[in-house]
């Protein structure tokens, strides 16, 4: 150091005298990359073109880093032409650092450095200086700037930012397989020297991993290395600068490298029998076992898939893995019965589920085992010999038969006696029982199969030597059909007939049903009853499918004559016994237009017009009973007392006459119309309005042209017609006012029987069918009476 620093102070001395002859060639370089400064010519000493003489010598100082001697260390002097020495020219010093870490001695200009310095802290300082009078405190020379540079030495270790570090590779990989990159760094100049040239070494690890001196790239060097003989490895890493030389610092780190696990090895069996015991009353579906196969692989590659060889026991044995423990448990499939097989033996195979396929060279990754079970005697209960009975009895069969056995044996070595009895609580009402000893099932009461077709209930086994241990069985009866009941005819029990039917025509389909439990195939037959097979209206078609046909076997039905059929069917069913019954029809005659459509099938329709509900159906027969009863009294009474004509009468009979063809005006209307409006017709003039209603207003006058004496009364009941047609307040029936009165000009002349010259015997009503529809039901009732006689009224 003291010979570097004594270096640069001959330099500055030599510079001084105008002579450059660099003693170093670092030094001379970066000399020569730095400005100098000339010698400013004072005013008044040199002329214009004289060589001017440099006064300041600027040099790049160096100072070394980390200077321990007790003397502050010597940088370097500052002098100017001007100053003679004689104590004229004071130097000042500012800048960085300077009066704390670098002074200048004022009259010499020398300067130090007053205390040790770090380069790696700072590595220059720029400072000004500046000479001036002692005197006049004027500036001699124009104030210069200059770089004192920190030297380094070698007083940095490399140093493992990132350590200790941590790292994996594959065991079995080959040699070079790379592990990890470390790096050093180092905070001396690197520009400078071999400071921070860094050299990388193992100090612990090999042979097992290399590092590369430069690029500090960790490589494996042996091959194979196996993670199941060690995992973990410690690997010792240094790093020297100075090129690794003798004398350079040094710095380490830890690199921490794991072999992660590869599928290498096969699991293998520890030992080649397992032997396991089992009580026979294991349930199905539960463990009974493990065995285990080793697999020193790790996570997924030790993963163990276990599966029973074909043979002895696959049916009744299953095995799984369990994931965590990857243990094979083996599992029941099946019961197991000590007294049928008291011994299995069957095999395991392990093998792992993930392959690597750069091992199938080394054999393969499977292992097999034996196990052997041996099956342990419990004390079980008795067992039935079937799980499940099915019995039949027929339906009324006597208390006390027999209709089948249970049978349940102790299958243990010490086999016991066996009771039965039923379970009450499926068969609460106590229909059966059962012999204890000899399982013998019995009807305990009458069974109906209508009632009940079925029966379930529960028979319980135990054995006489531990009643603790018993069995239950289901027993279910089904009661058998006995023909009891006789067939009948299912819905409609009524049809209808129409009055213009054709022979041979179906006017009903019928069915049958049976309350029995119809066996398969059970065949009906339809008949007529022989009552009625002489003369029938009717007759069956049997169509041998269960059903049967209704046919008409003459043409036209009259409900006048006849409005009511019973017609009586037999069914016979084909069961044994045969049963058999007689169902009676109703068929009613029914009025019906041209395409079969019935229009009515009620007996009062014969006489009024279809529409008449059947209350008032029944007041008008009221009504013309009431007025047959009237015109017979009032007959008599005319005998008797022998009135005037009647025409010319009164109390003229046909007024109730009229009121009995009246079909609007109601059972108690007896002044629907006044007859003397008939005989006298100008009356009609005088009173416009009629009596049967009476209307609220009148909405419009109407003018009738009078009519004449002699006019005829027929065209006075059309006019009437017209009138009453146009008449808004006119009811919605006209019977009695257009059509009550006879006159004397009717080609019927009068209905009535009063005054007839002749008797009814006398009279033809055939004429009656010529005046239309209206007279239709009345020309049909006097049409069938032949032998009617009435007496003359006179």
């Amino acid at each position: 150091m003291l010979t570097r620093n004594c270096l640069s102070l001959l330099l500055w001395v030599l510079f001084d005298g105008g002579l450059l002859t660099p003693l170093h060639p670092q030094l001379q370089q970066t000399l020569e990359a730095q400005p100098r400064e000339n010698v400013v010519t004072m005013p008044g000493r040199r002329s214009p073109t004289q060589r001017v003489k440099r006064g300041w010598v600027w040099n790049q100082f160096f100072v070394l880093e980390e200077y321990m001697g007790s003397e502050p260390q010597y940088v370097g002097k500052l002098h100017s032409d001007l100053d003679k020495g004689a104590g004229t020219v004071k130097y000042t010093l500012s800048g960085d650092g300077a009066g704390t870490v670098f002074t200048i001695d004022e009259t010499t200009g020398d300067i130090h450095a007053i205390r040790s310095l770090d380069r790696e802290e700072k590595p220059f300082y720029t400072l000004r200086a500046q000479a001036v009078d002692i005197d006049t405190r004027k500036p001699l020379e124009p104030e210069s700037e200059f770089i004192i540079k920190v030297q380094d030495i070698n007083d940095n270790e490399p140093k493992f930012l990132d350590g200790p570090y941590v790292a994996s590779v594959p065991e079995m990989s080959p040699v070079g397989a790379y592990v990890l990159q470390v790096k050093a760094t180092d905070a001396d100049d690197p520009t400078y020297g071999n400071s921070a040239r860094v050299v990388y070494s193992i100090l612990q690890g090999q042979p097992y991993f290399s590092i590369d001196p430069k690029t500090g790239v960790i490589r494996t060097a042996l091959p194979n290395m196996d993670r199941e003989v060690k995992e973990q490895y410690q690997v010792l890493i240094q790093a020297k600068d100075m090129g690794g030389q003798l004398g350079g610092l040094a710095g380490t780190t830890t690199v921490n490298i794991t072999l992660t696990d590869v599928n290498d090895n096969p699991p293998r069996f520890p030992k080649s029998i397992f032997h396991l015991k089992v009580p026979e009353s294991s349930l199905v579906g539960s463990a009974i076992g493990r065995i285990r196969a080793v697999d020193p692989d790790f996570g997924k590659n030790a993963e163990i898939e276990y599966n029973i060889v074909p043979g002895d026991g696959g049916n009744l044995f299953d095995i799984t893995t369990d994931e965590n423990t990857q243990e094979g448990v083996i599992k029941l499939k099946k019961p197991l019965d000590f007294e049928t097989k008291k011994a299995y033996t069957f095999k395991v195979e392990a093998s792992n589920v993930h392959l690597d396929h750069r091992f199938h060279s080394v054999g393969p990754f499977k292992d097999t085992a034996t196990v052997k079970i041996n099956v342990l005697d419990v004390d079980e209960p008795p067992v039935f010999s079937k799980p499940m009975y099915t019995m039949e009895v027929y339906e009324d069969t006597p208390v006390g038969t027999i209709i089948g056995a249970v049978t349940a044996q102790d299958l243990d070595v010490g086999s016991s006696s066996v009771r039965y009895f039923i379970d009450r609580k499926s068969d609460s009402e106590s229909y059966f029982t059962i012999d204890g000893s000899e399982g013998t099932i019995a009807t305990n009461e009458l069974l109906d199969r209508e009632s009940t077709a079925q029966y379930n209930f529960s028979i319980i086994a135990s054995k006489v030597s531990n009643p603790l241990l018993t069995s239950k069985v289901n027993v279910i009866i089904n009661v058998l059909d006995v023909n009891e009941f006789p067939p009948e005819i299912s819905v409609p029990y009524e049809t209808s007939v129409c009055e213009n039917a054709k022979p041979g025509q179906v006017i009903q389909t019928v069915s049958a049903a049976d309350k029995d439990l119809s066996p398969a195939g059970q065949r009906f037959s339809f008949r007529l009853s022989p009552e009625v097979s002489t003369k029938p209206n009717f007759t069956v078609q049997d169509y041998r499918n269960n059903t049967a046909g209704i046919e008409t076997r003459r043409s036209g039905y009259s409900r006048r004559q006849q409005d009511l059929y019973f017609l009586p069917v037999v069914i016979e069913d084909s069961s044994y016994p045969v049963q058999s019954s007689t169902n009676t029809m109703t068929i009613h005659v029914c009025r019906c237009d041209s395409d079969g459509i019935i229009l009515s099938c009620n007996v009062e329709a014969i006489f009024l017009p279809v529409g008449l509900s059947t209350g008032a159906l029944i007041a008008i027969l009221l009504c013309i009973v009431i007025l047959l009863v009237i015109v017979v009294l009032y007959v008599a009474l005319r005998r008797q007392k022998k009135k005037d004509t009647l025409m010319t009468s009164k109390e003229d009979i046909r007024d109730n006459v009229i009121h009995y063809d009246d079909e609007g005006g109601g059972e108690e209307d007896t002044q629907a119309f006044d007859i003397g409006a008939l005989r006298n017709p100008k009356v009609i003039e005088d009173n416009k309005i009629r009596r049967d209603i009476k209307p609220d207003t009148l909405c419009f006058p109407r003018q009738r042209p009078p009519v004449e004496d002699n006019t005829d009364i027929r065209d006075f009941i059309n006019q009437r017609l017209q009138e009453n047609d146009a008449d808004p307040t006119a009811p919605p029936y006209d019977s009695l006012a257009t059509y009550a009165y006879e006159g004397n000009g009717s080609v019927a002349e009068s209905l009535s029987s009063i005054d007839s010259l002749t008797t009814e015997a006398d009279q033809d009503y055939d004429y009656l069918s010529d005046w239309g529809p209206r007279f239709k039901v009345l020309a049909e009732m006097f049409g069938e009476e032949e032998n009617y006689n009435t007496d003359k009224v006179t």
